[in-house]
């Protein structure tokens, strides 16, 4: 591709996100875009006045209340007749031709529907994206076991854990936090579900537009950087209540017909790891202050032997 302005449209969906907000929209102008649309779902903490002090070009779109990420998505993609649709939360940043690398992929393979990049948090360490749709007894191994012993068998294969972070290569699904859509494809499918309000989104719209023939492709030459949790830390029971509702939807749409039958079974494992992950999140302040204490008294240990 030529230096030309990049066909593409952002679609950022921003809830009180603060300062990330700017500097979200302001790296996506720097890569080259058509358009860049922030649609806001009701924010109360000033983003969107700071953000337009910017001179970065978007323009905004308020529907007046918190319409849920995929809605919201839809509502911004309706708006833009952009080749490629770039959705995202905003607190993200590209790095440097990142948006040209996922869209020089998707132009390189037209049975490609989505691409996402590899994505580090704050700490620079690799949040896994690229994943499967893992099978019954690898779900349920990830889903109890992933939350105390994050490095267990079942969530390493689920995750690709390791060296796969870093290969260009397929995938069942990517992260909704970014990627860069084919508007056909996604147009072709109705777009994001808007039953859900938050989570599993995308992995549901990627199930459905790879049922629909598409490709789903993981491409780390594009890396982005991701401060995670802005919005959602402010809410964290109401989240993990939502994160658990969107993986029981998905469940239901996704089982074949040997699996509905353990569809009951799963309802109840999800309530119990619901009432773990409330649990674990409850308990981790308590934690991490009796681990924090045991530091310091083994610290000054060390410090007073000779």
């Amino acid at each position: 591709m030529s230096d030309e302005r990049l066909p593409v449209a952002a679609i950022v969906v921003n809830y009180n996100a603060g300062e990330a907000l700017t500097r979200c929209v302001e790296s996506l102008a720097a890569e080259g875009l058509e358009e860049i649309v922030v649609v806001d779902n009701g924010s109360r903490d000033g983003s969107l006045e700071r953000l337009r002090r910017s001179e970065a070009g978007f323009k905004v779109i308020e529907p007046g209340r918190n319409l849920g990420y995929g809605r919201a998505a839809n509502l911004g993609a309706s708006t833009t007749a952009s080749r490629y649709l770039l959705v995202c939360n905003p607190d993200l940043t590209p790095r440097p031709g990142a948006v040209r690398a996922l869209v020089a992929r998707l132009e390189a393979d037209e049975s490609l529907a989505i691409a996402g990049p590899l994505l580090r948090d704050q700490a620079g360490e690799v949040y896994p994206s690229g994943r499967e749709f893992p099978a019954l007894a690898e779900a349920i191994g990830h889903a109890f076991l992933g939350l105390f012993w994050g490095g267990n068998p079942w969530t390493r294969r689920y995750r690709h854990l390791g060296s796969d972070q870093h290969l260009s290569r397929p995938a069942d699904w990517v992260s909704g936090a970014f990627m860069v859509i084919r508007k056909l494809a996604y147009d072709s499918v109705g777009g994001f579900d808007e039953a859900y309000f938050m989570y599993v989104e995308d992995v549901d719209l990627c199930w459905r537009l790879r049922r629909a023939g598409w490709g789903i492709w993981y491409e780390p030459a594009a890396e982005v950087d991701h401060q995670q949790g802005l919005s959602t830390s402010r809410h964290p029971y109401r989240m993990l209540v939502e994160h658990h509702r969107s993986m029981w939807r998905f469940a239901l749409r996704s089982a074949g017909r040997r699996e509905r039958v353990w569809l009951p079974l799963m309802a109840l494992g999800l309530a119990a790891r619901l009432a773990l992950a409330w649990a674990d999140h409850l308990l981790r302040p308590v934690r991490d202050q009796v681990l924090a204490t045991t530091n310091v008294r083994s610290h000054a240990r060390g410090e007073l032997q000779p």
